[in-house]
């Protein structure tokens, strides 16, 4: 019984041995600072491998499609091969826009004076229709005839008219030792511009002044003198309407289209 109660206390440890007994466990150490390193590295390798083979694609891809274009033209030089297209397309770009150009533009005339023209001077009572130069001039769906533009669409225009007036005269004498005939008085001259709207009702052809401006101007005899009027507005047309210039001193019109111009364009309907 005694041998019994020594080998059950054989199995007791007292607090002493435990304490010296944690000392045979060596700790565990952690392992998770180098697995971190590694773990980052890998993901570093894969991602340059894939950026590698993903440039690498691309150049395959790319040389092959040239080889198939090449392959296709081969008897075509590489620049006609690579801008030939280009050209094509932009060639089509103006033909379509050209198209579209003709059919939507709005009717529109800008017309400068005819250069060959002879007026009366002083002393003529009544106003003149300017005569307009078609050849130089601009149209677009609109008529010309005679001085008068001539609607051919209705709508709501824009009307404008420009005239200038010069004079300048010198009276030298002749080689007998005459004067020639003296200019005539240009003292009191009005210079007056109107613009004319014609109507067509029932047979019946009605004009009124649409617009009306200018000047009474005195201007000596020696000096180089020169006047312009200019006006616009908007006004309602209806398709046969026909719009002209009337001007009095008609013979002190400058004759260059850069100083007296007449037209009108459409704004809508």
């Amino acid at each position: 019984m005694a041998a019994n109660h020594n080998d059950y206390r054989g199995y007791l440890r007292n607090t002493v041995d435990i304490e010296s007994g944690q000392h045979r466990f060596h700790p565990v150490q952690s392992s998770e600072p180098t697995y971190r390193p590694l773990l980052f590295g890998t993901l570093a390798v894969m991602g340059l491998l894939q950026v590698a083979s993903s440039v690498a694609i691309l150049l395959h891809l790319t040389g092959y499609l040239q080889e198939v274009d090449l392959s296709s033209a081969p008897h075509r030089p590489i620049e006609e091969v690579q801008t030939e297209p280009v050209l094509d397309a932009l060639k089509d770009t103006r033909k379509n826009r050209r198209c579209k150009t003709s059919k939507d533009v709005l009717p529109s005339a800008h017309l400068p004076i005819k250069s060959q023209q002879e007026y009366a001077k002083k002393g003529e009572p009544r106003d003149i229709t300017i005569d307009w130069d078609e050849v130089h001039g601009l149209r677009n769906r609109m008529d010309y005839q005679k001085g008068k533009l001539v609607v051919l669409e209705s709508g709501f225009y824009y009307v404008y008219a420009k005239t200038c007036f010069r004079y300048y005269v010198l009276e030298p004498e002749d080689s007998a030792g005459q004067t020639r005939t003296p200019a005539p008085d240009v003292s009191n001259t009005q210079l007056i511009q109107y613009v004319y709207h014609e109507r067509i009702k029932q047979n019946v052809v009605k004009a009124v002044v649409l617009m009306k401006t200018g000047s009474t101007m005195r201007w000596g005899k020696k000096d180089y003198n020169m006047y312009c009027s200019q006006q616009g507005r908007g006004v309602r047309l209806e398709e046969g309407d026909a719009l002209y210039v009337n001007v009095s001193n008609a013979w002190l019109l400058d004759p260059e289209g850069k100083g007296t111009y007449f037209g009108a364009m459409k704004l809508g309907n």
